[in-house]
This record gives structure tokens, C-alpha cells and sequence, in this order.
């Protein structure tokens, strides 16, 4: 029997089936459902973690700091794909198996990102606003048909935005630094360079990892080097965009507008320059957000947990 510290919110309500799986094979959950923010901060960690065999994470940092003191700790799962908030040479270290849940998730991202195309291109959140002032006014927004979307990255979750992109009468153009070529064929998606995407594409959603030589990939010089008026989404990372850099650019009319469901900082700074730009939608991290992506990444997580206590190779062992 083992200790499963779960940081993931909802997983009391929206992963019973999850909750219940680690139960039957006789481990006991940890979860604290008074938390406002599930996730715990080093110091916290530090004090629960001696006495925990597995961890179910969200955006909780896994580091030296926090392995150092979690002697039992076999392995840690995040509720997600993405991994940059678990030191992956840390965990090796101290023996501790991460693990993920790729493609869990991936629809329910595409979809929102396809929501976040069709709002920022007809200005919805500024109308919005507008009504709620009791105004009426005539936006002129663009259409979609006839666009070049371009896809940084071209994973599981681009290559679904591809998929849904097909009924909107656009040209897709991706980049990833390895390109899956027959995907790309099947999709109608054109490979092309990250300069290409950059500088030709009348919206570019960003799908790429946070890694350091990604850091910031779209700032000052890259915003100047975009077409007059096009439109960035950003669904994947918060550390792909200088915020800063963006919010500069929409007020001096060269970005249209944006649609982002990451940041750096996290939750957003009531400062941030973004928050005064028109026509930008802003969401709390939201993209994984939905029952059934719920359901389908803790019935994974549960099984990584599972098979790595019971001595077993979990299947999405990421530091393998």
C-alpha cells in the first residue's frame, strides 16, 4: 500500500473512477479539497512529502529541493503533457520515475484554440464589453476563410487543431523540429521553416514546448517581423511570449489581436500590461479544462502511479 499525494484539482469530483482505481489496488489519496490552488509550494512539499510514495501534480515544482526530502517517493505524474515544472535530471537522480499523459488532453486544447481564432477574429470579448456598457457598436471583423494559420509546433494537439482547421477553408502551414511529414500529408498541412511561420501567416497558434530554446520565441523582434495585423494563440506554453513584448504590439495596431491560455507568471500579475489591450482573450490555464479531458488524464495518471508502486514500467515514463 502506498501514500498518493494528489495535487490535481478536481480530482475528488471529476476523477472518482481515477480515485477509486488507486483504491482497489490499495493506495491510499491524499488530497486536500480546501485548497482555493491545488498546488503546493516548495516549503509545503517539504513538510508533506517524507511519508508519500507517488504524487499526482499539477503546476507543483519538482526539484532538488523537493526530492531531497521525499525519501519514498517512487514517482510523480503530471496531470498534463507538459513536464517543465518537474526537473527531469533531479528526479532521475533520486530515482523517481516522472511520467505524463500524452494525447489525454489534446482535443480538448484544439478546441478551445479554434475558439480562440474565431473570437479574436471578430473582436467577441470587446463586444462583449461593449454591450455590458448598454452600447450597440458595428465591429468590422475578419473572416477566416482565405487565411494562412500557421502551427509552431506540430504535435498531437496541432495536428487536431489541423484536423478541425480543414472546414474553415484556410491554408495550414506548420514547423517542428521534427517534422511528422506524413501527418502533415494527410492534413493538407504544408512543413515549412519557423521563419516562414513567423513572417507569412495571418495567425500563428503556438503549440511548442517551453524549452530554454524557446524562451520568450515570440518577443520584440519576432512581433515586428509578423504581417501588419495578424493574430497570435497561444494555448501551449506562457514562457514562448514576452507579454511586454505582445502588449506593445497590439497597442500599436501591428498584432491584431491574441488569444492566450498560458503566461509566465501564473496567476496573472493584476498589472500585467495585456490586461489594458483590446481584443485579446485571456483564460486561467483553462485549455485542459473539460469532463472528459478530466476523466481520460486521471484514469492515466492512476495507471502510472500503479504500475510504478507495483514495480512495473509505467507507459509514459518520461526521464526513462
Amino acid at each position: 500500500m502506498g501514500k498518493v499525494l494528489v495535487s490535481a484539482s478536481h480530482f475528488d469530483t471529476l476523477c472518482k473512477e481515477a480515485w477509486k482505481l488507486l483504491e482497489e489496488h490499495g493506495h491510499e489519496v491524499i488530497f486536500d479539497a480546501t485548497r482555493s490552488f491545488p498546488s503546493y509550494s516548495c516549503e509545503e512539499l517539504i513538510q508533506i512529502l517524507p511519508d508519500v510514495d507517488a504524487a499526482i501534480i499539477g503546476m507543483d515544482v519538482y526539484d532538488k529541493r523537493v526530492f531531497a526530502h521525499a525519501p519514498k517517493l517512487k514517482c510523480v505524474c503530471k496531470f498534463g503533457v507538459g513536464v517543465d515544472n518537474i526537473n527531469l535530471k533531479d528526479a532521475s537522480e533520486y530515482g523517481v520515475k516522472a511520467c505524463n499523459c500524452p494525447g489525454q488532453n489534446s482535443n480538448a486544447v484544439a478546441e478551445l484554440t479554434i475558439g480562440f481564432i474565431v473570437g479574436v477574429l471578430r473582436g467577441m470579448i470587446p463586444l462583449h464589453k461593449a454591450m455590458e456598457k448598454s452600447t450597440w457598436p458595428r465591429y468590422i471583423g475578419e473572416e477566416m476563410e482565405g487565411k494562412t494559420v500557421g502551427l509552431l509546433g506540430f504535435g498531437a494537439i496541432a495536428r487536431m487543431v489541423a484536423k478541425k482547421l480543414s472546414v474553415f477553408d484556410v491554408k495550414v502551414k506548420a514547423y517542428d523540429l521534427y517534422p511528422n511529414e506524413k501527418a502533415a500529408k494527410e492534413l493538407g498541412v504544408t512543413m515549412v521553416s519557423q521563419d516562414e511561420i513567423i513572417e507569412t501567416c495571418d495567425i500563428i497558434s503556438l503549440h511548442a514546448p517551453a524549452v530554454e530554446a524557446n524562451y520568450h520565441l515570440f518577443g520584440e523582434e519576432a512581433f515586428k517581423r509578423m504581417k501588419d495585423g495578424a493574430f497570435l494563440i497561444n494555448a501551449a506554453r506562457g514562457a514562448l511570449v514576452d507579454l511586454p513584448a505582445l502588449a506593445a504590439a497590439i497597442r500599436s495596431g501591428k498584432i491584431a489581436g491574441a488569444a492566450l491560455d498560458a503566461f509566465e507568471e501564473e496567476p496573472l500579475p493584476a498589472d500585467s500590461p495585456i490586461l489594458q489591450c483590446e481584443n485579446v482573450i485571456l483564460t486561467p490555464h483553462t485549455g485542459a479544462e473539460t469532463k472528459q479531458a478530466y476523466h481520460k488524464v486521471s484514469m492515466v495518471a492512476a495507471q502510472n502511479v500503479i504500475d510504478t508502486l507495483d514495480g512495473k514500467e509505467p507507459k509514459f515514463w518520461v526521464n526513462k
